[in-house]
């Protein structure tokens, strides 16, 4: 089945879509890095690079939607705006931020190619944003019936990754739009859920600033006190609960923060929601879980590596990265992304 996708970051989320049976014929990204870096992944995709508002930018994507014959569409609208760990914490906030109208692009693509299948994506926020049309305030899954519900069934779900495969607790809303004469259920849970431990634990031992035979398990180097703090703190608590060694200023008084910064992740969960920010030992729970050494303190004292955070991501240990993508790239595209994992289990089940 051939599929377009709007605003599709560097493709990561699609990674097991081809040997799922899904071929990517049209992608739009904004930013060049991304867009080059779908384009990797996806050779003989058609790129539309740019801002998806501008004329020419729009029309291109959907007539190569057209002319490709397109059946499904996928979106995933930039979540920014929704996040709660962004920067707008109320509906004013919200409504005040162009990035939360992309959607409306969405539903003019909609209109455009009718594809017989639709899977548009976003933090579980969006599902709570208000939009105006013909006077009168709609969800976007009200809006989405109000649209489309005489010609497509219109069905929703915030799903948890860790339930699914993935060894990681992400929490995101889907919404499925498919023709009414077509099929579309929801992917069932998985028995067990995956831990970290059963994810990277295989992997071996390396302190910041250390590299493995792995190219992409290597330590990030970090401040002196930061590795301090870290190697005094056990598996699965934060720095700011040690005795000595917490997280201080210049002047030795604790600093301010949250219970779960500068925070080791539990081996035996799932790894908490990866973020961009998976450089950052100061980010919640970002901190490999560390091993006890005979020393009394705890090894690993560094944020986890790309490869690490690639198998918490249900991504393949030999993914295929392009040369020029660099530590922190990675790192961004990696936390923006949906799990593909996850993503693999909702479209497989298309009929």
């Amino acid at each position: 089945m051939k599929y377009s996708i709007m605003f599709s970051g560097a493709g990561v989320g699609e990674t097991y879509l081809k040997e799922a049976g899904f071929d990517c014929v049209v992608a739009n990204e904004l930013e060049r890095k991304r867009a080059d870096f779908h384009k990797h992944s996806h050779p003989n995709a058609h790129m539309v690079c740019g801002d998806i508002c501008e004329e020419n930018n729009f029309n291109d994507f959907v007539e190569a939607s057209i002319a490709n014959d397109v059946e499904l569409l996928i979106a995933t609208p930039p979540c920014q705006g929704f996040s709660l760990s962004g920067k707008n914490k109320s509906h004013v906030q919200m409504v005040e931020d162009a990035r939360n109208f992309l959607i409306f692009k969405v539903f003019d693509a909609i209109e455009r190619i009718k594809p017989s299948y639709v899977l548009i994506e976003n933090v579980p926020r969006f599902l709570k944003m208000n939009y105006p049309y013909k006077g009168e305030l709609y969800s976007v899954i009200d809006l989405l019936k109000e649209l489309y519900g005489d010609e497509y069934d219109v069905d929703w779900q915030i799903l948890n990754a860790m339930d699914y495969g993935t060894p990681q607790s992400r929490k995101r809303a889907f919404i499925k739009i498919f023709k009414k004469d077509l099929k579309w259920e929801w992917p069932e849970k998985s028995e067990k859920i995956t831990t970290v431990r059963e994810a990277i634990s295989h992997l071996p031992s390396i302190e910041s600033g250390e590299k493995s035979k792995h190219s992409q398990h290597f330590g990030r180097k970090h401040s002196a006190n930061h590795i301090l703090w870290m190697k005094h703190t056990p598996t699965g608590q934060s720095a700011f609960k040690n005795k000595v060694h917490y997280p201080k200023n210049k002047m030795g008084n604790m600093i301010n923060g949250y219970h779960d910064a500068y925070a080791r992740m539990s081996w035996d969960k799932p790894a908490p929601t990866i973020t961009i920010r998976s450089d950052a030992i100061s980010s919640n729970s970002k901190v490999h879980p560390g091993r006890l050494k005979t020393n009394n303190t705890y090894s690993d004292a560094r944020v986890l590596s790309i490869l690490e955070l690639m198998l918490l991501s249900s991504l393949p240990e030999d993914w295929d990265i392009p040369e020029w993508a660099t530590e922190l790239l990675l790192r961004q595209v990696i936390g923006e992304s949906v799990p593909p994992l996850m993503i693999r289990k909702i479209v497989e089940k298309i009929q």
